[in-house]
């Protein structure tokens, strides 16, 4: 799915460092699709040990949040593992865009080949958006990916940065194996004549 202008609802994880058995444990990582990890994203967190009751300490299920689509979180966010699990269960769940104070490199560029915008902000940014969220009644987060823009509906903007390969690949909802295909004619046409001089044709 393309993504340009996003405006969503928050769900707030002031949480440093969740690694990525924390977001998907590993016992769920038996599927090989991408679909149907969201119900056991935050397992752990979520569930009471019999993996039915929902904790109370938990809100992600609360009506205010089960439909955000942005993540707000710490520092080190998808630490651990590489498991593109992790962002699958994110973007399964409904969860379009993760901002937080730092990422774990593959994680970040797992999201960004699964069609997830990870936002690197700063921390003093980060822990207003946290101080905005808690004040408001209705929170709300606005991003444009073409201006590179985050604002929030407390009146706060902020920039950020993201390559120019993954923005293009983010706004036209390419990820890598629709860039290869996009070329199909070109990479046929290479293999026939690659054939050819092979056989000494």
């Amino acid at each position: 799915m393309a993504i340009n202008h996003l405006e969503g609802k928050v769900f707030p994880l002031q949480r440093d460092n969740v690694d990525t058995d924390q977001i998907i444990p590993k016992q769920f990582l038996k599927r090989i699709e991408r679909k149907g990890f969201g119900k056991f994203l935050f397992y752990h967190w979520r569930f009471e040990d019999d993996g039915k009751t929902l904790r109370e300490d938990f809100q992600l299920d609360t009506p205010q949040y089960n439909d955000a689509e942005f993540l707000l979180g710490g520092k080190n966010f998808g630490c651990g593992s590489s498991r593109e699990h992790a962002p699958w269960s994110l973007q399964d769940f409904g969860f379009k865009v993760v901002i937080a104070k730092s990422f774990a490199d593959i994680f970040y560029n797992n999201c960004l080949k699964n069609g997830i915008l990870p936002i690197r902000l700063p921390e003093n940014t980060v822990d207003a958006l946290f101080k905005n969220e808690k004040k408001a009644e209705s929170y709300r987060i606005e991003v444009s990916l073409e201006s590179q823009v985050l604002c929030d509906s407390e009146g706060l903007i902020a920039s950020f940065e993201v390559d120019p390969y993954w923005k293009t690949m983010l706004m036209k909802g390419l990820d890598e194996i629709d860039l290869t295909m996009h070329y199909g004619e070109k990479i046929e046409t290479y293999e026939k004549q690659n054939e050819v001089s092979v056989l000494g044709i």
